[in-house]
């Protein structure tokens, strides 16, 4: 956590820097108007690296969302302002050979009028031209309006993103097929939601719109995929007692996620509090749901944040003697995990973890670490469904993924 927390605020002092750089430096003189921007970039330094630290100490939620939006904001905008550099820069270049174009003209030298010469006829003055701009206000013009095209973007996508993060999930249907799948438990339904991050930035009626949601498919089982919490119980319990009220006709099951490991504590009171309210977490384990006289097998295993700990995942406790000729579903958080599933035969994953990169373009950055970023797709053998996530971690923004419930429906 030290080596991560370093890391932030050199990134974050780094893009400040480029801020103050691009919309403070290029479009000011020295001054006041300079002085003022400058302090007001460093506050607002400062209200993040204190949003982050302050997040891991649990303060209120007035602390995190000046810091989370801020976050957002200077994201967008170091994002739009590297975008327009290479426009700026070709227009900086054809401005300067415009100005290397427009050499002043000399003043015609006096003629000289011999004694008792008739004076020569002044012809009429020439219509003035007109004056030119000073070439520095051009650049000043410039750099100006490269930064209100760079501000008015990234608000308009951190506005966009808060509407789609805040907003209800979209209920995405899917349909597996599984070969090995008993025609009996054909249209069997699967309520798939993850990385909810009940947090100081939810509230409440979070969990209780996802459970609205939820329980209005009718799904046959309920899969909580990992990260539902980003605190202790004692910080969140009351935000997740909605989840008492799911309904589904086989049950509510959970898998830890890696947030789930980032309280001192560990999941452990999680694990409690979460089978007080009905939902039964999967600790390396699997179950049989029997559907119309058929059997399939629902395994889940931990997070791998749980390894350093002693909690990590163990496939073989959750796989190991089970009738093979069973169809099996496993619950794992982390898409990657689908590796060693693979090996124990695993026909279909279901796994959040990525957001489905939350806020473009850090979709194409979690495909390097993740073998699927969202959506259905097939690795050594199984396949995989990893949901985009109910709600959202750190800024309350998603932009080109928005959050998603899944209603997943097995077919032979």
């Amino acid at each position: 956590m030290i080596v991560i927390a370093v890391l932030f605020v050199a990134l974050v002092l780094v893009a400040h820097s480029y801020l103050w750089y691009r919309l403070v430096r290029r479009t000011t003189g020295p001054g006041r108007v300079r002085k003022t921007l400058t302090w007001v970039l460093a506050a607002l330094f400062v209200v993040l690296v204190t949003t982050f630290v302050g997040t891991r100490m649990g303060l209120e939620s007035w602390v995190a969302w000046p810091g989370f939006i801020w976050l957002a904001l200077m994201f967008y905008l170091v994002v739009f302002l590297a975008v327009l550099e290479v426009p700026r820069a070709v227009a900086g270049v054809l401005l300067r050979r415009a100005e290397r174009r427009q050499e002043p003209v000399a003043a015609p030298e006096p003629v000289a009028v011999p004694a008792g010469a008739p004076a020569p006829v002044e012809e009429a003055p020439a219509t003035p031209a007109p004056v030119a701009v000073a070439p520095m206000s051009r650049r000043l013009f410039l750099e100006r309006t490269t930064a209100a095209v760079a501000g008015v973007s990234a608000l308009g996508t951190v506005g966009y993103g808060m509407t789609s993060a805040l907003g209800d999930p979209v209920i995405e249907p899917v349909k597996v097929a599984l070969p090995k799948l008993d025609p009996r438990l054909n249209g069997l339904r699967f309520a798939v939601v993850s990385d909810i991050h009940l947090g100081p930035l939810t509230g409440v009626g979070h969990a209780e719109r996802i459970v609205r949601m939820i329980n209005g498919l009718e799904a046959d089982v309920v899969a909580i995929v990992g990260d539902l919490v980003d605190g202790s119980v004692a910080e969140l319990g009351a935000l997740a007692r909605p989840l008492k009220s799911l309904e589904s006709r086989y049950g509510a099951y959970f898998v830890t996620g890696n947030h789930e490991y980032f309280a001192p504590e560990g999941p452990g009171e999680w694990i409690e509090e979460l089978g007080e309210l009905g939902v039964r977490s999967l600790r390396n384990e699997r179950v049989e749901i029997r559907h119309q006289g058929a059997v399939l097998d629902l395994a889940g295993v931990n997070d791998l944040g749980g390894a350093a700990s002693g909690d990590g995942p163990d496939f073989e406790k959750a796989l190991g003697g089970r009738d093979t000729s069973r169809s099996t579903v496993l619950l794992a958080h982390q898409p990657v995990q689908v590796d060693q599933a693979a090996r124990h035969g695993v026909d279909l994953q279901l796994s959040g973890h990525t957001h489905g990169g939350q806020i473009t373009p850090f979709n194409l950055v979690v495909g390097l670490q993740q073998r699927v970023v969202a959506g259905l797709a097939e690795v050594d053998g199984v396949q995989v469904y990893v949901t985009r996530g109910a709600g959202f971690w750190g800024p309350p923004v998603r932009v080109g993924a928005p959050p998603e419930i899944t209603m997943l429906e097995l077919r032979t």
